[in-house]
């Protein structure tokens, strides 16, 4: 089997393929990949339907996807009805004091790219990294992995995106579509994209964001009325497809120093450092053929 890649079956998800949450036939789940190589990944990715797709890499195979927000309100146990006040509130706080580390913040009303440097700078925020490159999402969900890593895979043309032909009223960027359409919380939907003005990471990552109108549901959910096999998929890595992948896009010049091109990311870079070698392969010893 060396050298060649093998015939891959999707594993669906929880769902019938007939039949969706609510009782409507005809919705069929997204697919699950579970691949047991690297070539097997790129197979898929590189070609349609996958190749035009947003991606987010995620150690943990097994969770559902949601906001760091939703996970922080979930898992600390603030009330629901509390939800939109305190996701207003910390937006608001950052506004007010970020000011003093920038040089030049954001307009006061860009909600959007207020969050977007909150998120760049760690803050639970409703927003989704995703990015244009499967294999930064390959990195992100292989590079600190014990077990299997997972890449998610969304399908812009089927959701409200920056992409759409026509501008669509869920789009955050305009002035008060944050307000109107994502913080009270009342309908389903996912809106993609990047704010206008991009930050150094954002733009290293080849980043965008999925943003859901809701907080109490993960994005499977969030789309469980749609056909999800057109906008959802699950990329399953094996544990051992991490060490070709690394070394592969290490080669590519994808890396932690990459990706966030401060002394932050170089730092981490490091803990990669440890595996590699030009030379020989640091696990066994062996010398590689010059």
């Amino acid at each position: 089997m060396e050298g060649r890649v093998p015939f891959i079956v999707p594993a669906f998800s929880r769902y019938d393929r007939n039949t969706m949450p609510g009782g409507k036939r005809g919705r069929r789940p997204y697919p699950v990949f579970q691949l047991q190589s690297w070539e097997a990944f790129l197979k898929l990715i590189t070609k349609p339907p996958y190749s035009h797709w947003a991606f987010r890499g995620e150690r943990n195979e097994r969770g559902p996807l949601y906001s760091s927000l939703s996970l922080y309100l979930r898992n600390f146990g603030v009330a629901p009805d509390a939800w939109p006040l305190q996701e207003e509130r910390i937006l608001r706080i950052f506004k007010r004091k970020a000011h003093q580390f920038l040089a030049r913040p954001p307009e006061w009303d860009d909600d959007f790219e207020w969050l977007a440097l909150m998120q760049h700078h760690g803050a639970p925020t409703r927003l989704i990294d995703f990015t244009w490159s499967p294999y930064v999402a390959a990195f992100f969900a292989l590079e600190h992995a014990l077990a299997e890593g997972v890449v998610w895979a969304m399908n812009p043309a089927r959701i409200d995106s920056s992409r759409a032909r026509k501008p669509v009223r869920t789009d955050p960027r305009r002035e008060g579509s944050f307000q109107r359409h994502f913080l009270k919380g009342h309908h389903r939907f996912i809106w993609m994209g990047e704010p206008h003005t991009m930050n150094r990471r954002l733009i290293a990552q080849s980043g965008t964001f999925a943003v859901p109108g809701v907080l109490d549901m993960p994005v499977d959910e969030i789309l469980r009325d749609a056909d999800q096999e057109n906008i959802l998929a699950k990329f399953v890595l094996a544990h051992p497809v991490r060490e070709v992948a690394l070394r592969e896009l290490y080669r590519m010049n994808i890396t932690y120093a990459t990706l966030f091109p401060d002394l932050d990311g170089l730092a981490k870079s490091m803990g990669y450092e440890l595996e590699f070698h030009w030379g020989y392969n640091p696990r066994t010893m062996e010398r590689y053929d010059t």
